[in-house]
């Protein structure tokens, strides 16, 4: 038994791991320094939608984001498409510019992006 442990230990001893594998997006707002800056409403994630959590736990790498912004007044503001190209350990704010306070034009941003503090990526040390 320990045998076979310690040639486990050796033969993945020269690979890389994610531990554990996950990227995270959110809608929420980071700063509120932003004139015009709304909540986003993450609708999907390559083409996915209804989700337990927030924020959205997903795999590194690049993925399609369906968006919604909370129109101001009684306007509906249309739905956007974003790409985002997550690296793993990250949480990303996505949220919603708006071009005034009035208008239900807004454009995809992302406002901050932070360090997940329990992510963590393993190398083998040489």
């Amino acid at each position: 038994m320990r045998k076979s442990i310690l040639l486990s230990m050796l033969l993945l001893g020269g690979c890389q791991a994610w531990w554990p594998p996950w990227s995270e997006v959110t809608g929420n707002r980071y700063t509120a320094t932003e004139l015009n800056r709304r909540t986003a409403i993450i609708d999907q994630v390559d083409n996915q939608g209804s989700f337990a959590s927030n924020p959205i736990k997903i795999e590194p790498g690049q993925h399609q984001l369906v968006l919604q912004g909370p129109a101001p007044g009684w306007q509906v503001a249309p739905v956007k498409v974003m790409t985002l190209d997550a690296q793993p350990c990250k949480r990303y704010y996505i949220n919603a510019q708006f071009r005034d306070a009035i208008n239900p034009d807004w454009t995809p941003v992302i406002d901050y992006v932070e360090t997940i503090s329990d992510c963590r990526i393993i190398t083998a040390q040489n």
